[in-house]
C-alpha cells in the first residue's frame, strides 16, 4: 500500500532539482517510456504501466526507491499537503480532460475523495459543479470542504442536463446511468473503474453527439496545477485530511475507519 504519498529526498537529484532533505511529492506511476503510450506523451496509459503500492513497493514503509523523474519539489507545502497531492490530480485530470471552463455546467456523481477533488478542480475551472451522492453523511461532509458547489441527494436529482457529467462512484449501475444527465453536445468522463460492462441507449448518446472519455491515473501537468493550487491557498487541506495516525497504530486505526468511512476523506499515516 501506500500510492498517495510525500517523501524527504535521502540523496540529491542528478539533475540538482532536488537536494537532500528536500520535501517532495510522488508521483506513484513508473512507465516504461517505450511503448505506444509513452512515446505519445500519456504515460498515465502506459501499457507497463508499475503502480507504487499497486505493482511494486509503495509509501508505507522507512525508504523507497523512486526515479528522480517521479519528485517533483514540494516548495511551499507541507508534508500533509503534498501526501494528498496524487488523489487531487486524478480528479484535476478528468476535468482537464474534459475541457470544460467558465459558465460550464458539472455533475460530478459519487461524494468519495476522487469525487470531492474532481468537484473541487472543475469549480477551479470555473465551472457551475453539483455534487451528487447516495450518502447523506458524504454530502454533509463534502459540503463542508466545498461550500461552494451545489449538493444533490441522488434520489432528488432530477432531469437536469449538465455539459459535463463525471462519475467518480464505482458501480456499475451508477455509470450506466449516467449518460442520462449529459446535455446534448455535452461530455460523459468517467473517473471511475468497475469490472463489467457498461451498457447505455445508442440512440441517447447518438442525439446528444456525446463525447465519451476514459480518465485513468493523472500526469506531470496535473500535479503540478495540483501544487501551484495549493501554493495559492485555495485548498482546504485541512478539511481533507480528516484522520492521522502513525504506521504503528495503523493496524488498529485503519478496521476501524472503514467501519465509519462516511466521515473520512482522507487519512494521513505518518512514517
Amino acid at each position: 500500500m501506500g500510492h498517495e504519498l510525500s517523501g524527504h529526498a535521502i540523496e540529491a537529484s542528478r539533475d540538482g532539482r532536488i537536494a537532500a532533505g528536500d520535501l517532495v511529492v510522488i508521483n506513484p506511476y513508473l512507465s516504461c517510456k517505450t511503448c505506444r503510450a509513452c512515446r505519445a506523451d500519456k504515460p498515465n496509459c502506459c501499457e507497463n504501466i508499475k503502480v507504487l503500492g499497486v505493482h511494486t513497493d509503495g509509501g508505507m514503509c522507512e525508504q523507497i526507491s523512486v526515479p528522480d523523474e517521479n519528485l517533483y519539489p514540494a516548495t511551499g507545502l507541507s508534508e500533509t499537503g503534498a501526501a494528498m497531492v496524487e488523489f487531487l490530480a486524478i480528479g484535476a485530470h478528468g476535468v482537464r480532460r474534459s475541457g470544460i471552463g467558465r459558465e460550464a455546467s458539472a455533475m460530478v456523481v459519487g461524494a468519495g475523495p476522487i469525487g470531492i477533488g474532481c468537484a473541487f478542480f472543475a469549480a477551479v475551472a470555473g465551472a457551475e459543479v453539483t455534487l451528487c451522492d447516495t450518502s447523506p453523511a458524504r454530502l454533509e461532509l463534502a459540503g463542508k470542504i466545498l461550500p461552494q458547489v451545489r449538493l444533490v441527494d441522488a434520489a432528488s436529482r432530477g432531469d437536469e442536463a449538465f455539459d459535463a457529467v463525471f462519475d467518480a462512484t464505482g458501480n456499475l449501475d451508477s455509470m450506466n446511468a449516467g449518460l442520462n444527465w449529459v446535455a446534448h453536445g455535452g461530455s460523459y468522463v468517467l473517473l471511475s473503474l468497475v469490472k463489467g460492462e457498461l451498457r447505455f441507449s445508442d440512440p441517447e448518446f447518438h442525439k446528444r453527439e456525446t463525447t465519451l472519455y476514459a480518465s485513468r491515473n493523472a500526469v506531470e501537468a496535473d500535479f503540478r496545477h495540483v501544487m501551484d493550487t495549493m501554493r495559492a491557498g485555495l485548498v482546504p487541506v485541512d478539511l481533507l485530511a480528516t484522520h492521522e495516525t502513525s504506521l504503528e497504530d495503523a493496524v488498529q486505526d485503519m478496521p476501524r475507519w472503514v467501519e465509519n468511512r462516511g466521515a473520512l476523506v482522507k487519512a494521513i499515516i505518518h512514517v
